[in-house]
């Protein structure tokens, strides 16, 4: 089936792009697929680390209030740092007043994961944690996973994503959140963390110690988040290495310890973060799991769809 050209809008609230070889790869791996990239001077912005000035990566964000056309995806250039920087300053009526019934696909995770959520909490927004130019349309090789899943969740009223995990059976319904955890873990005590309850929470996160890993948990777990939450949903957690010094602690470790204290189930499993293969959630639906002889199930609905 041919698939519908889109209009991709570039954003980069975050660090600059160290790799433009990635970016143009990645622009034209979408232009061969029939869609229009826009906004790709965002590529070549530099300032200090980040990709352009605070005001003009705010504009990136901002600037959808004002536009006359609307793209089908606003996709993020990469992660890094310096998106917590913009949060105060986002017009967040003005996107939720100009985003609202409109069919709009925010995407983005890593570092983006702070404007996602501060979106989802001041105004309600859904957002795609999905793939970004760089690391994921620009890597090499391209993962065919990623894309199929991204396409399939941007257009999908209802899709389900399937898994093997260790995990006990369980079946659980509520809204999907999460995304990073040290950015998510970051927004906690300000008015940026989305308060879901009953939720189901899915975590991914790259270059973290499984003790840096535990010790973010706990905080989420000291200040009530956790026990708020349905289950715990684990994506990748690549980048650590660990020692001697460890001996037998691991992530599993952590899960375990984390599982006891918490009481909450903990989902392994889930292709999803850092890593070449990864799925696409939308943040802020709602969805079913369901976990049965090894085989987990999460099933989403309610999110933006493209037509």
């Amino acid at each position: 089936m041919a698939m519908t050209p889109r209009n991709i809008h570039l954003i980069a609230p975050s660090g600059f792009c160290q790799n433009p070889e990635a970016a143009q790869r990645g622009i034209a791996r979408l232009s061969a697929d029939g869609h229009q990239v826009t906004h790709t001077d965002v590529i070549s912005r530099r300032e200090q680390r980040f990709a352009g000035s605070d005001n003009q990566r705010l504009a990136d964000i901002n600037d959808l209030v004002h536009m006359e056309t609307l793209p089908d995806i606003v996709l993020a250039l990469r992660g890094g740092y310096g998106a917590s920087r913009l949060l105060p300053s986002i017009d967040y009526q003005g996107l939720a007043d100009r985003l609202r019934g409109k069919t709009v696909a925010l995407c983005g995770h890593s570092d983006f994961t702070a404007v996602q959520l501060a979106l989802l909490a001041q105004t309600g927004v859904q957002s795609f944690s999905a793939p970004m130019l760089v690391g994921n349309f620009g890597a090499e090789p391209l993962s065919s996973f990623t894309v199929d899943h991204f396409w399939r969740a941007l257009t999908s009223a209802s899709f389900t994503l399937h898994w093997q995990t260790t995990a006990q059976p369980l079946t659980a319904s509520g809204t999907v959140w999460g995304g990073n955890l040290a950015m998510l873990t970051s927004l906690i005590g300000t008015p940026w963390l989305p308060d879901i309850q009953d939720g189901i929470l899915v975590i991914e996160d790259v270059n973290e110690h499984p003790f840096r890993i535990e010790r973010m948990l706990l905080q989420l777990l000291h200040c009530g988040i956790l026990t708020k939450q349905k289950a715990i949903v684990l994506g990748s957690f690549t980048g650590s290495t660990l020692s001697a010094y460890d001996l037998d602690y691991n992530f599993n470790s952590v899960w375990e310890f984390i599982a006891q204290r918490s009481g909450v189930p903990l989902v392994t499993g889930l292709d999803f973060g850092h890593d070449h293969n990864t799925v696409t959630l939308p943040l802020g639906a709602q969805a079913t799991l369901s976990v049965h002889d090894n085989q987990a199930a999460l099933t989403f609905s309610g999110h933006p769809v493209l037509c």
